[in-house]
């Protein structure tokens, strides 16, 4: 049951990333486009087939259908994240969309060694899930799984929308724009005289 709960958790991850991309390919395209790794015809193709490959393994993964070639594919994709990533990250090249979940979302996107690493372990994640041993969990077993790894995966989601909003240590913008605008005027003021 361990390995089926694993293989829903990324193929629940593939699921999250997939399905938004469908809805804005301009955005996705954008994003392909900022990593400068393919040629534009391939950039295109990519940005077509990426979500639905995405939706296409994680459902395989979360079913178990075809349990071995779907993980070797999500292994296989990782891998490609992980390298385009590494790449522009050794590049110098960090003020991108990592296009990972959504795109657009932030006011200046950046990406980052976590979001390497991230990769990282999704590839030798899915590359476990090609060389466990096959057993057959009871379906009760699976759909038990099927449900631990949608919980897993509400409270990852909920944790980074919380972290969103919430930014322990940190001031509010508006007490920094306080300051800088009692500055601004003061400034102003002696600029008169």
């Amino acid at each position: 049951m361990l390995w089926v709960l694993i293989a829903s958790i990324v193929g629940g991850t593939l699921l999250l990333a997939g399905i938004p991309k469908t809805r804005d390919r301009q955005g996705l395209l954008r994003t392909v486009r900022g990593y400068k790794l393919l040629p534009a015809p391939l950039e295109s193709a990519v940005s077509f087939a990426l979500p639905w490959t995405e939706i296409v393994l994680g459902a395989a993964l979360i079913t178990g259908l075809a349990g071995r070639w779907a993980a070797a594919g999500a292994a296989l994709l990782f891998a490609c994240f992980f390298a385009g990533l590494t790449i522009n990250l050794l590049r110098g090249r960090r003020d991108l969309d990592c296009g990972c979940f959504a795109f657009g979302a932030h006011d200046v996107p950046r990406i980052g060694w976590f979001h390497a690493v991230r990769a990282g372990v999704f590839v030798l994640v899915a590359a476990g899930l090609i060389v466990v041993p096959a057993g057959a969990p009871s379906v009760a077993e699976h759909l038990l799984a099927v449900a631990l790894a949608a919980l897993v995966l509400v409270v990852v989601v909920t944790a980074v929308q919380m972290r969103s909003i919430v930014h322990p240590g940190r001031r509010p913008v508006d007490d920094h724009l306080t300051k800088a605008s009692i500055e601004l005027r003061a400034a102003s003021t002696l600029s008169r005289y």
